[in-house]
């Protein structure tokens, strides 16, 4: 329950007074999203490293075929409201393998706040040396919606102002590249070209775009042969923003018999993650991890689960990528 401050008596319209209910209630709603401006890295999945079309644009097609993959998160069990994520993503290499297309559906729910994202990224690739090198770009849209009738107030009276607001609808943009050569590969990506505020007193989203602002993302690792049945792939995801910390995931996974994928991360804001994927075919993959939180925030939550259910549509893939498994 949100127990939110008493308002005036009932009869009187207080528009000042409503518009600081809803500020503060957006930032309980923004406490509890998944990524924020500061503090937080961008990738609300744990599982980008098995699919980094999620963070960055210019990974489309890099399979060598069409894949479909579903995704289902559910952040910080225990905690009522708690953020919930389903997604669903394609993309594919089209003319000879030169270009990448692909589509994210993002479905969040946090609170009473849903916002439902739609990004088509489109890729072109060009071979360097012995290795290929990839440029990306996303454009897509993005709905939000609040359901302030759904929450609990102490007094009856209090619902007349917990009206609904209306879709917002706004668009989104995305850059990324992508290189990889035998083992080794390296993306940059920012995820969101544009910034939004929230503009209280007219009810809407307002245009905010500083370049200032941006979340830029390396990923960066390289695939160690240990053996003809193992391959141990450390990597590092790096995010920055300018006027806040440098914030990092550091991986380490094995790949078992070509079959098995475990491993962990430590992400530097306090928590870790523990991740397994398992091949049932060459087609069909399934995975699923498990990350907690050693702050305060772990006190209250029983950590978050993702799964993951992927099949692609061409039994072997023969491009140049460390990532693919």
């Amino acid at each position: 329950m949100i127990r939110l401050p008493r308002p005036p008596k009932q009869g009187t319209r207080n528009s000042k007074y409503i518009t600081e209910m809803k500020k503060i209630i957006y930032l309980l709603i923004l406490l509890a999203l998944p990524v924020t401006l500061a503090g937080q890295l961008t990738p609300v999945t744990n599982q980008y490293i098995l699919n980094p079309l999620t963070i960055n644009p210019a990974y489309a097609g890099n399979r060598g075929g069409l894949s479909v993959a579903a995704f289902y998160r559910k952040q910080w069990v225990g905690i009522t409201g708690s953020p919930r994520t389903m997604s669903l993503e394609l993309d594919a290499p089209v003319l000879s393998d030169k270009l990448g297309l692909g589509l994210v559906v993002v479905n969040d729910v946090i609170g009473v706040t849903k916002q439902t994202e739609a990004m088509t990224s489109y890729a072109f690739r060009i071979n360097v040396g012995d290795g290929m090198l990839a440029l990306g770009l996303g454009a897509g849209l993005v709905a939000t919606n609040t359901a302030w009738s759904d929450l609990i107030v102490l007094d009856p009276g209090d619902e007349y102002y917990l009206i609904d607001s209306r879709v917002f609808l706004v668009p989104d943009f995305s850059f990324g590249t992508f290189y990889t050569v035998k083992n080794f590969f390296v993306g940059f990506s920012i995820p969101r070209l544009l910034g939004y505020r929230f503009d209280f007193d007219r009810n809407k989203y307002a245009l905010k775009v500083e370049p200032g602002q941006y979340n830029y993302i390396l990923n960066t690792g390289y695939m160690i042969p240990m053996g003809p049945r193992a391959n141990f792939l450390p990597s590092v995801l790096v995010s920055y923003s300018v006027g806040d910390k440098l914030l990092y995931d550091a991986n380490a996974h094995f790949i078992l018999y070509d079959r098995f994928w475990i491993g962990a991360s430590y992400r530097s804001t306090g928590s870790v993650t523990a991740l397994a994927q398992f091949a049932i075919n060459n087609q069909f993959k399934v995975a699923y991890s498990y990350d907690f939180n050693f702050g305060k925030l772990g006190t209250y939550s029983n950590g978050s689960h993702e799964v993951m259910l992927r099949y692609e549509f061409r039994y072997k893939v023969d491009v140049i990528n460390p990532l693919i498994f």
